[in-house]
């Protein structure tokens, strides 16, 4: 029955990270695909471009919303149900938090083609780490307000979440946090590849800013 549950829950959290939220909203309320227009990705970043603000705001949240539920209210359903023991929950947080990261990039509903996990990962670190990941947020908006870039700012602050977690301030209990955070950091800048090429050459899109002329 323990198994059961605990691959259900599994199962779960990688449905859960393959909502396509920002290509369900452009098709239901903009009759468009976003992943046709801008760069290219399902996510909260292309969604802001090609949709606007309101409907970038709701993916984003949302897509963060699903690391979330995946790290954090699943494993804990898991430890309500004696599924697994309190001690054994962190395991089951990043496993849980790492599938629905998979199923956002590689969503089934969506033919396998999502989007770059950044609001998921946000999410899945928040049910696992949440003071760091405020650092990070923190790093995040300086670097955008500074540069306009999201893709230079996102892995940033993903780079910098596995750098942090080296100081005695922030080091997590279990030392092989340390390396799923490096993974995460080197999952981040994979999936922005292309983006790398384009800050290079000099092509990337910037955000503009409230307060920018028009």
């Amino acid at each position: 029955m323990h198994l059961i549950l605990i691959l259900g829950a599994l199962l779960a959290a990688y449905l859960l990270g393959s909502i396509p939220t920002a290509l369900w909203v452009g098709r239901r309320f903009y009759g468009l695909d976003v992943r046709e227009h801008g760069s290219g990705n399902a996510g909260a970043t292309n969604t802001f471009r090609v949709l606007g603000k309101k409907p970038g705001s709701f993916v984003l949240v949302v897509d963060a919303l699903k690391g979330f539920v995946a790290a954090y209210v699943l494993p804990a359903w898991l430890v309500s149900q004696g599924a697994i023991a309190p001690e054994h929950e962190v395991y089951y947080r990043l496993a849980c938090g790492v599938l629905a990261v998979v199923g956002h990039i590689y969503p089934v509903f969506a033919q396998f083609r999502g989007g770059k996990g950044v609001a998921t990962i946000l999410g899945m670190m928040l049910g696992v780490a949440p003071a760091t990941v405020g650092v990070c947020l923190l790093i995040f908006l300086a670097v955008l307000l500074t540069s306009r870039y999201v893709s230079l700012s996102s892995m940033t602050a993903g780079v910098s979440f596995a750098l942090l977690q080296l100081l005695p301030q922030f080091r997590p209990p279990q030392p092989f946090l340390i390396g799923v955070g490096f993974v995460l950091a080197a999952l981040l800048v994979y999936t922005h590849r292309a983006n790398i090429g384009r800050l290079r050459t000099g092509t990337e899109s910037r955000v503009p800013m409230p307060w920018d002329k028009k």
